[in-house]
């Protein structure tokens, strides 16, 4: 791999339980604080690898345990709100860390920091679940607007420790959907508590992380990585169900969200050495990307002029997902570059750091 003496390979190394030599932990732990990783440091830590230094272990013995306690609560939380929805003959789907809280062990959740619960239900049913969540004290904390694409609403309560998103659609742009059919077909039930929710299979649950990251968070123009979220993905392929790779593949409504699914790919074979299929992989834009976010990774200020590594796929974005977006019929959808708010938009998020990313 190129630059392995990145911080970023290092953390990676470290977050797969194996400490590298000659390691400056300051740096490594920061980036880990950075990525919200602390805690799924902890599988290195409780290994007897005397090169963990004692105060390193201390330190995220103790991140773990606060975290523990936090999810715990928000593990409660989750029983109770989706008991509600069920008197309500709400049944919802649990995304990103909900679906964790739902289905890990105690010791395997508390690796993963989550700011909310992402809970989603079906459009005609969202009053109802509010209601349902009224009646339990939360209180509007954001609506989106009637004419928003997306339609979400932020749920809160003085006594919690994370708020809840209440969603009417999978996360990211509509588009990236169309292949797949409806979200239920791709779910199975599962208890939560005494309640029921429904839960994505692991080959969909990757697919809606990486379109989230990738497009609802913009990481693939601005070539960052979630680490976070990259962790989840290992644990889904090394779940017992896995990862068809091939069927998250086929998800893809087309060329862009396919580079997208393989520069993730490439990141989960680099990283972690998962076992991804080398014939996934090995698109030339995808592994362009992937280099980027290494080049990025070492060096920050690689960041302003290797935006123009987006606009390889800009076209692909413009023949697909852009047409949705086209209100002049006059201007030709196949031109590759972007236009100038969408060129500000980008700059805008590669000079402000984003917490969990890299």
């Amino acid at each position: 791999m190129a630059f392995p003496n990145s911080t970023l390979v290092k953390l990676c190394q470290c977050l797969g339980g194996e400490a590298p030599s000659n390691l400056d932990w300051v740096a490594v732990l920061e980036l880990a604080n950075n990525t919200l990783t602390t805690p799924s440091l902890i599988d290195l830590v409780d290994r007897p690898d005397r090169s963990v230094p004692e105060d390193v272990k201390a330190f995220v013995r103790e991140i773990y345990r606060r975290n523990a306690l936090r999810n715990d609560l928000l593990r409660a939380q989750l029983e109770e709100a989706v008991a509600a929805l069920n008197e309500r003959d709400v049944i919802p789907v649990l995304l990103k860390g909900s679906a964790i809280l739902a289905t890990s062990a105690p010791e395997r959740r508390a690796t993963r920091i989550m700011a909310d619960l992402d809970i989603l239900v079906e459009p005609d049913q969202m009053e109802t679940a509010l209601r349902a969540l009224s009646d339990l004290d939360y209180q509007a904390h954001f609506r989106t607007p009637p004419e928003s694409r997306k339609q979400y609403t932020d749920l809160k309560r003085p006594r919690d420790v994370g708020m809840i998103d209440l969603h009417q659609a999978a996360p990211g742009p509509d588009y990236f959907y169309r292949s797949s059919g409806k979200l239920l077909e791709h779910c199975m039930p599962v208890s939560v508590g005494h309640g029921a929710a429904y839960l994505p299979t692991p080959t969909f649950q990757a697919f809606m992380l990486i379109i989230h990251d990738q497009f609802q968070d913009h990481d693939y123009w601005v070539g960052e990585v979630d680490v976070r979220h990259l962790v989840e993905l290992r644990d889904l392929a090394n779940a017992a169900q896995g990862i068809d790779w091939n069927r998250l593949m086929s998800f893809a409504p087309g060329r862009l969200a396919r580079n997208a699914i393989a520069k993730q790919l490439i990141a989960l074979a680099e990283f972690f050495d998962v076992d991804v299929p080398v014939e996934l992989r090995k698109r030339f834009i995808p592994q362009l990307q992937f280099r980027r976010l290494l080049l990025q990774s070492r060096f920050p200020l690689a960041r302003w002029p290797l935006l123009a590594v987006a606009i390889l796929d800009y076209g692909n974005y413009r023949k697909e997902l852009g047409t949705e977006y086209q209100t002049d019929s006059r201007r030709n959808v196949t031109l590759t570059l972007p236009r100038a708010d969408t060129l500000r938009h980008f700059f805008g998020l590669v000079g402000n750091h984003r917490i969990g990313k890299v």
